[in-house]
């Protein structure tokens, strides 16, 4: 009996280090891992929980981004934006005190106690451009590219604030490969090229 506990714990770290290391609930138990030996390997030490439904193999370095692998985890249909976008991109300097993501519109709230979150709407359209996955700690987190995220900075200014994105659109001219044509495409997308405009080409 000892020898199937032990045997059935190993097949279950072996699983969740195959998987990157975190998993969901959701996808333990999809992979046979029962709900009651995650928390027998949290209990034990072998997993950490870093959110409710979220655990992490002890044995790997802490997680790079924990409030970004929660989120990643909890909310993975979730896009980074704004601020929190732009300080993934490097293009500020600002350390954002909220996780800023993009949802659909008539999409629920998400429920979480920690991080606290600013969620911003955003028609199909310009929910579904500019999307890019990137891997974080074992999942991956979906984040707008550079280009979109300074167009959307430029749509909810008011949040952001003028400044940090003015900022944020000088750091994106300075980086090799800059392309104006895709910054107005989304700005387009986003229905602020007539605002734009002037500002970009000031910087050409």
């Amino acid at each position: 009996m000892p020898s199937r506990a032990i045997t059935s714990e190993q097949r279950a770290i072996r699983t969740i280090k195959a998987l990157g290391g975190t998993i969901r609930t959701a996808e333990a138990v999809r992979r046979g891992i029962p709900t009651r030996m995650l928390y027998g390997l949290r209990d034990s030490g072998k997993v950490e929980q870093h959110s409710r439904g979220v655990f992490r193999l002890a044995s790997l370095e802490p997680a790079s981004a924990p409030d970004l692998l929660i989120v990643a985890a909890r909310v993975p249909k979730a896009v980074l934006c704004l601020i929190s976008a732009l300080a993934f991109h490097e293009l500020t300097d600002e350390i954002p005190h909220k996780v800023h993501i993009a949802l659909p519109q008539g999409a629920g709230q998400p429920r979480l106690d920690h991080p606290p979150l600013q969620v911003i709407r955003l028609s199909s359209a310009s929910f579904r451009a500019g999307v890019e996955t990137h891997a974080l700690d074992g999942l991956e987190l979906r984040v707008y590219s550079p280009a979109k995220t300074v167009a959307d900075c430029f749509k909810f200014r008011n949040r952001v604030g003028l400044g940090t994105t003015l900022a944020a659109l000088k750091a994106l001219r300075r980086r090799r490969g800059f392309d104006v044509e895709e910054l107005l495409r989304y700005a387009r997308i986003c229905r602020v090229e007539r605002l734009m405009t002037p500002y970009v080409e000031a910087i050409l």
